[in-house]
């Protein structure tokens, strides 16, 4: 070994003048990195050390991906059929809701006024079943251009509601009572008609014109759309409205939509946008990234820690190879170096190993659910607690970036104090008992 070496010394020109990681030092550092049959256990630390790196980077990535997944799927269905602003009267209810609508709708940013009524039922199919719904009475036209819900029509169509003859429900509640396109839906509102006994609940039928899906199943199993003048009818909202969602171009910017909102409405309004209705639940969300990431990164944290003691093992082991490498001319540096990219290495390898993991994944990770689901017999984040129909996941290339800055600062902040110590090794005391 060590006339190897001396060898490799002296046609790489190593001395104290040698280059950084010069073509001697990677080799060195290389033979270090294969396993022997009398190394095998610091082969064994090493292999731990790699794995750990690849599945936390990989980790990471596939969590932070799937967390942001999550973020932009619930926002994009939470705002696709909700308004960005809530526009609700102050002085009085709003009688003159098509000429408001239609300046809100003027406003520069605004993209659409939709004016609403809406109101808590029970819904019942005549098979039997029931379940409560939210009812929201829309124009034909407001909802045409609402392309959350004209865009995922999966039966029938918007004929019936167009001419106010029926109503769309969701696919969820659809399969929840056993109804299809054309069957009749019962709606049951504690808010009827006022007789000398009381106020009377109002029961209405009306027929199912279309099925929509909008993937969140809070909502396709829970809100029924109504034809807004029949809907003015069943809550006793004759020629009026509870309020005017407006949607807006650039969702974030909503809060310097505000003064012009206000100043189109002409009269008292009281305004709620979407960050305020939803600041709890997204707080919630950016908290819970953020833990993960600490937490997650332990196992980096954990692998490079197994680095740092593979290394001692292997500057002990290798005593008698560095003396003699000192004393054949190499210096304290080169030595460092060795054992630097000996560590760096499995660092470097991997990180890259965990990012193509963590990509490979990502990209497949609905299929990989459903093959999850299939092989345990139960259903892996069910719709019903986790409001989406399949998991989503999507990487950000700073994110992605962060995490290999990361593992790789770890890792080669885990080789330099092995490497120091193996720089700083005598050669006499090494060589004594030789």
């Amino acid at each position: 070994m060590a006339e190897a070496a001396v060898d490799r010394s002296s046609k790489s020109g190593l001395g104290p003048a040698g280059r950084p990681f010069s073509t001697f030092e990677r080799l060195v550092a290389w033979r270090y990195l294969r396993a022997r049959r009398k190394e095998a256990f610091i082969s064994v630390i090493a292999g731990f050390s790699f794995v750990g790196i690849m599945l936390g980077v990989a980790t990471l990535i596939i969590v932070m991906a799937v967390m942001n997944g999550f973020r932009t799927e619930l926002v994009s269905r939470i705002l696709g059929i909700n308004g960005h602003m809530i526009v609700q009267p102050v002085d009085g209810p709003f009688t003159d809701y098509p000429e408001l609508a239609s300046r809100l709708a003027g406003v520069p940013g605004v993209k659409m006024a939709l004016p609403l009524v809406e109101g808590q039922v029970l819904a019942s199919a005549q098979a039997g079943g029931s379940t409560g719904a939210l009812v929201r009475g829309a124009r034909a036209e407001d909802l045409t251009k609402l392309k959350t819900i004209s865009q995922n029509i999966k039966s029938g169509d918007m004929v019936g509601y167009a001419s106010g003859q029926g109503v769309l429900i969701g696919t969820r509640m659809a399969d929840q009572l056993g109804l299809r396109v054309g069957d009749l839906i019962t709606l049951t509102s504690p808010d009827g008609d006022i007789t000398p006994m009381g106020v009377s609940p109002r029961v209405k039928s009306y027929k199912i014109s279309g099925l929509f899906e909008i993937g969140m199943s809070e909502y396709d199993s829970s809100i029924i759309f109504m034809p807004l003048e029949e809907a003015q009818l069943y809550f006793n909202a004759e020629g009026l409205v509870q309020s005017i969602e407006l949607f807006v171009d650039n969702p974030d910017d909503i809060k310097n939509l505000r003064p012009k909102v206000e100043g189109a409405a002409g009269r008292q309004i009281s305004i709620t946008d979407w960050q305020q209705r939803n600041q709890t639940f997204f707080s919630a969300l950016q908290v819970e990234r953020n833990v993960m990431f600490m937490i997650l990164t332990l196992i980096v944290l954990v692998a490079a820690l197994n680095i740092i003691s593979g290394l001692i093992m292997l500057v002990k082991d290798k005593g008698s190879d560095i003396a003699i490498l000192r004393t054949m001319g190499a210096s304290a540096g080169a030595i460092m170096r060795i054992f630097f990219m000996t560590g760096a290495a499995i660092g470097i390898v991997g990180t890259v190993a965990g990012v193509l993991l963590g990509v490979l994944v990502c990209v497949n990770i609905e299929s990989i659910r459903q093959f999850f689901s299939w092989i345990s017999g139960t259903v892996i984040f069910n719709p019903q607690v986790y409001f989406l129909s399949q998991l989503p996941a999507e990487m950000d290339i700073s994110e992605t970036i962060s995490v290999v800055i990361m593992a790789l600062s770890l890792s080669f902040i885990a080789t330099i104090f092995p490497a120091w110590r193996a720089s700083r090794l005598d050669p006499v005391q090494a060589l004594r008992y030789e």
